[in-house]
């Protein structure tokens, strides 16, 4: 994808994110909805392999098709592929077992968890401000997940949480590994060949219980696949109209939509807590992102196609 902006147009650059965003949630309810009946390998399969068709006619349609076949570094792919892939099983069978909008809120851990492992693993400078940001940040999702623990593994709520947090942990080392690979590979190739491993993974689980679903759940699960695809292409182009920095505050729309699909749908309500430990994780992320601005960062850029809510 071109990662300069085409022009500046906020308001589109907005409606184009928020949109995204709640295609991204209800992609997240459908998958809840299947959940009693479908295996979570066998919802990344067609949630990862039904997105292809979409991802690849719009970069046909862009004539950016070669830059999603071509790569220098294969197994770039092939781990960012393994460790986003089991991300978003992780996720889905954490759906399956906790409210959606206790998972949105959990999920908003990425960053934090992002700028922990960058440290480690990339030794980038974590000053101050970035400091309080991961404090906040833990403290927040300390929070959240406190009612929860506890209980044993039996439990399905402590069972979820620790399937979401290990998801949210995955989706961090997934964000240091793209930092890598946007140095030598076209953002294009790094969303195509993700949605191909993530299918051909998930088909290793088929010996582990996939079932035939009816047609009804059949067509729900199509659905999330073209619907991950379309809201990939909204969030990839409303980086084209405005700068990640001004963006990246609208992904917490997220909650809002959570909670509506989850009241309307699976009559979940968050609890108290809940929201003041997302309150706190968000406002770490805030700060994450204001000090981000400051600094003229603008790693951004390169996100709008690879960060696709699940790997």
């Amino acid at each position: 994808m071109a990662n300069s902006l085409t022009s500046h147009r906020p308001a589109l650059a907005v409606l184009l994110k928020v949109t995204a965003i709640a295609l991204f949630t209800a992609l997240s309810g459908i998958i809840k909805a299947t959940s009693e009946t479908v295996p979570a390998g066998e919802a990344v399969f067609f949630r990862s392999f039904f997105a292809i068709p979409v991802i690849v006619a719009w970069l046909a349609a862009r004539g950016e098709l070669r830059h999603g076949l071509i790569t220098t570094k294969p197994m770039f792919h092939v781990w960012r592929g393994l460790v986003g892939t089991s991300a978003m099983g992780l996720t889905f069978m954490g759906l399956a077992l906790l409210p959606l909008p206790e998972v949105t809120a959990i999920g908003y851990a990425t960053p934090i968890f992002t700028l922990i492992l960058a440290a480690l693993f990339l030794g980038e400078t974590i000053r101050l401000v970035r400091i309080s940001a991961v404090a906040i940040g833990l403290l927040g999702v300390l929070i959240m997940i406190w009612p929860r623990l506890g209980g044993d593994l039996e439990d399905g709520a402590m069972l979820g949480v620790l399937l979401v947090v290990g998801a949210t942990v995955a989706r961090g080392f997934v964000q240091i590994h793209i930092r890598r690979m946007v140095q030598s590979e076209h953002t294009a190739a790094i969303v195509f060949y993700f949605s191909l491993t993530a299918s051909g993974l998930a088909l290793l689980t088929a010996p582990f219980g996939w079932v035939i679903p009816d047609p009804q759940t059949t067509a729900l699960l199509i659905s999330a696949g073209l619907v991950g695809g379309v809201a990939q292409i909204l969030v990839t182009s409303s980086y084209r109209f405005a700068p990640a920095s001004m963006l990246a505050p609208y992904d917490y729309a997220s909650m809002i939509f959570a909670i509506v699909i989850g009241y309307v749908w699976f009559e979940e309500w968050p609890t108290l807590v809940m929201l003041a430990g997302a309150a706190l994780v968000i406002s770490g992320n805030v700060l994450v992102i204001w000090r981000e601005h400051r600094l003229g960062l603008q790693r951004g850029k390169a996100k709008p196609m690879i960060d696709p809510k699940g790997g």
